[in-house]
């Protein structure tokens, strides 16, 4: 933000100030172009006030020699010719007979004054040719001709350039530091609101905003801390909740738990069911309070993860994979399932963004899943492959790495993937067989990727299965 603001404060201060150099430029070109043509317009109207009398006197010596003197003293050639365009005097090699001067003269002594009018530049280079009637009124007695170097005039309009230029830059300069300074001093409170922002919404306690900038935003960012407290506190109250509730429940659990198993031995045959149904929900119970330990863990994993860069977790995918698969597959064997792993997933190291321990407890909720649910019988499929980013080429070193478990069990429909990943959420096939299980075991899995910047894809399976991508940057 800080940069686009001030890109524009820049393109505004380079507009004004362009605005003001460039008319003050074109001035101070055309006003010494005007004090050319009025100096040389002076000495043109005193030769031909010379002329004027010679032709009256009929004596031309006096303004031959003043023209003579003329050219020594400014290197300015001169031409004057009576009214037959008779040459009185001609100085500077520049001749009568020239071209461009014959026309000059015919002007003149048709009592017309010629003057240049274009503006003079700093690269303006060469001469500029003047031609002036000599007489009063409209009788004409000669006709007078300059040629006017302009080097002079150009090499003091380029001094003028340059000092109105570097005016023109220290203002910009000036501008652009005090452009900079405002936008730091207005963005700067913003950029700490933005870093708390984003502590905030990971659920990790933000940073106090340091009251700056303008009156607006300094009342804004003690807003914020007041805000920020609050929230902190509520998310750190319920966090704490969970854990405590999680950690204080298990004495009870196993002290209910030894209650029970010490009532077994005195329980008669017909109790046996009893039994076996409160051990069992004793057992769901546990679970269920090391999920919620788990998606707590998670979540507040995923937060610093989303805050900081995510660095700092690498591992190799197919190492994982083959890893879970010796532990798992004795448990798929037990269930009556078949567990196989492919053989091009531990052909190559597959790295991930990730470190082993995530990634193996996401292969377990993945395997433990399809296990459980896909029924005896199934069969399920474990993989571990690389997939290129969007628009890279096989050999760029970007992309994903991909744990992919798929199963042919009942799967689940189009309604059902939507929710699968919801906290407590269980398919109602699952609730009428009464198959163990909390339900978070997917959100815990879809926490632990998006903490790493990967994400859980649900998908079914034709014509009947379920298919989990665990998808993870390389």
């Amino acid at each position: 933000m800080r940069t686009r603001v001030q890109a524009a404060l820049l393109l505004f201060v380079v507009i004004a100030v362009a605005a003001f150099a460039v008319p003050l430029l074109l001035f101070t070109a055309s006003d010494r172009t005007q004090q050319l043509v009025l100096a040389r317009s002076a000495d043109l109207d005193r030769f031909a006030a010379l002329m004027d009398q010679a032709a009256a006197t009929g004596d031309t010596s006096a303004v031959a020699a003043e023209a003579r003197r003329y050219t020594q003293l400014y290197g300015e050639p001169l031409v004057v010719t009576d009214t037959r365009r008779r040459t009185v005097v001609q100085t500077g090699g520049m001749r009568a007979a020239d071209p461009a001067v014959a026309r000059l003269l015919d002007a003149a002594l048709r009592n017309q004054t010629e003057h240049p009018s274009a503006a003079l530049r700093p690269w303006s280079r060469g001469y500029r040719m003047f031609a002036e009637p000599a007489g009063t009124g409209t009788r004409v007695s000669g006709a007078v001709v300059l040629r006017a170097s302009v080097g002079t005039a150009a090499d003091e309009i380029t001094r003028r350039w340059a000092a109105v230029l570097a005016g023109a830059a220290l203002v910009a300069v000036a501008c652009a530091v005090l452009a900079r300074a405002a936008t730091g001093w207005v963005v700067s409170p913003l950029r700490r609101l933005d870093r708390a922002v984003g502590q905030l919404a990971a659920g990790l306690p933000p940073e106090q905003t340091r009251a700056g900038g303008p009156p607006e935003l300094r009342q804004l960012a003690i807003g914020f801390n007041r805000m920020a407290r609050t929230v902190t506190a509520a998310l750190e109250q319920q966090r704490r909740l969970v854990a405590d509730t999680s950690h204080q429940m298990r004495n009870p659990m196993a002290a209910l738990r030894l209650r029970v198993d010490a009532l077994h031995t005195h329980l008669a045959p017909s109790g046996e069911r009893t039994y076996t149904g409160v051990t069992t929900e004793l057992d769901r119970l546990e679970t269920l309070l090391d999920d919620l330990l788990a998606l707590a863990t998670a979540e507040h994993r995923a937060g610093e993860l989303t805050v900081t860069d995510g660095s700092g977790g690498h591992c190799d995918a197919a190492a994982v994979a083959a890893d879970r698969y010796r532990l798992w597959k004795p448990v798929a064997e037990r269930a009556g399932a078949r567990l196989t792993l492919t053989p091009t997933s531990a052909a190559h190291p597959v790295p991930a963004a990730c470190t082993d321990r995530e990634l193996a407890q996401i292969a377990d909720i993945l395997l433990d899943n399809a296990i459980k649910y896909a029924g005896e019988g199934a069969e399920i499929t474990l993989d571990c492959t690389t997939e290129p980013a969007a628009g890279a080429g096989p050999g760029s070193g970007s992309g994903f790495a991909v744990l992919t478990v798929t199963d042919d069990g009942p799967g689940l429909g189009a309604d059902e993937l939507a929710l699968a990943t919801t906290r407590f959420w269980r398919s109602g096939s699952q609730r009428e067989n009464r198959t163990s299980g909390t339900g978070l075991g997917l959100a815990i899995a879809e926490q632990l990727l998006a903490g790493r910047g990967g994400r859980l894809e649900l998908t079914a399976v034709r014509p009947r299965g379920l298919r989990a991508r665990a998808v993870l940057p390389r």
